[in-house]
């Protein structure tokens, strides 16, 4: 099954007849194999480490697919489609990357859900494009076209980095974020009752969800002996998290996982500001999979220590899988579970 935004690329696949092709921030579905029949050829790159995944297995000879937050090779191609991120900060940046990898005066597609932003594309497209031109309306999605003018700019992910200063209850720690990653440019509440309670960690800790690397950062500040390990589904963030460490000369393995599935170590603790969107929808199928999967990875006397919003229903999940619920903290927005195996 097609989203929206990829049956109304394919309902005007003729735009790609004969090209190669690169498709960025690609969505959960079968298109890139489906553009094969038209198009020579088909790279993917996502950014979501889960839609990466559901296209894995399906091997072709002309399909390169990639996770990241960048392409490893220099290719240009005829045609990239861009599908409309719902972080709108992030639209520049995959503009820029779309005209670094297009070939000169290439086509350029941009789809998305009416909802989602996409009729600012008008007002984001920089210089060396042409002014996009609506070409299609429907599925309550449009699709836009453009044309690579001038030679675009290499991408230096400096330039698309924020950085700031965050005081923790450990210590001052330097934050660096990239567009597309939420941050406030501050220690959330949320994050700051956790690292007002967490206990001294021992061992090797997992943090689920690391986003920008604040928590691990300010663990690491106090405890630089500790092995975490640092697991997020969303490539800007990753390479975010990678650029805080850096930024704060402290060591963790930073790696994509879809949930817990690509973690290979049991953990002396587990700690989390958990996620619970997907996409623009909150779910809570994240939070029921995040803690079943940590009370199987956790060791003997493991810690499982998260916040998270009350009206989220941790208590009775974590009853489930952890046979007792300890509020370690409360305030009138956050919870702090503390349980231990």
């Amino acid at each position: 099954m097609l989203t929206n935004p990829s049956q109304i690329i394919l309902r005007n696949r003729e735009l790609v007849d004969n090209h190669s092709v690169l498709i960025l921030n690609y969505e959960s579905d079968l298109l890139p194999i489906e553009l094969l029949e038209t198009a020579s050829s088909v790279c993917a790159l996502a950014l979501d480490y889960h839609h990466y995944l559901q296209l894995e297995n399906h091997q072709h000879q002309n399909l390169q697919l990639h996770f990241g937050h960048q392409l490893p090779h220099d290719e240009r191609f005829d045609t990239v489609i861009i599908y409309y991120p719902k972080a709108k900060s992030l639209t520049p940046y995959l503009i820029n990357l779309a005209g670094y990898h297009l070939k000169p005066e290439g086509q350029l597609i941009i789809t998305g859900e009416n909802k989602g932003g996409i009729k600012s594309i008008t007002k984001q497209m920089p210089d060396y494009f042409s002014a996009p031109m609506k070409l299609d309306n429907a599925r309550h999605c449009l699709l836009y076209c453009s044309e690579l003018q001038q030679v675009a700019p290499q991408i230096n992910i400096e330039d698309w980095t924020s950085r700031y200063q965050l005081t923790t209850p450990q210590g001052d720690i330097t934050i660096c974020n990239l567009v597309g990653v939420f941050s406030e440019k501050r220690l959330d509440a949320g994050t700051k009752l956790l690292l007002e309670h967490l206990p001294k960690m021992t061992g090797k800790v997992l943090d689920f969800g690391c986003g920008a690397g604040v928590i691990s950062a300010a663990i690491l500040k106090a405890q630089p002996t500790l092995d975490i390990d640092c697991i997020d589904i969303n490539a800007m963030a990753l390479e975010a998290c990678r650029l805080t460490m850096q930024a704060n000369d402290i060591q963790a393995n930073i790696f994509a996982s879809n949930g817990l599935s690509q973690t290979n170590s049991l953990y002396d603790g587990i700690i989390s500001n958990p996620p619970f969107h997907d996409g623009l929808s909150a779910t809570t199928q994240i939070a029921k999979t995040f803690v079943q999967d940590s009370a199987l990875k956790l060791k003997k006397r493991g810690l499982f220590y998260i916040v998270a919003n009350r009206h989220l229903p941790y208590a009775d999940i974590i009853e489930t899988h952890f046979k007792q619920v300890n509020v370690k903290a409360e305030t009138n927005h956050y919870k702090i579970y503390s349980n231990i195996t």
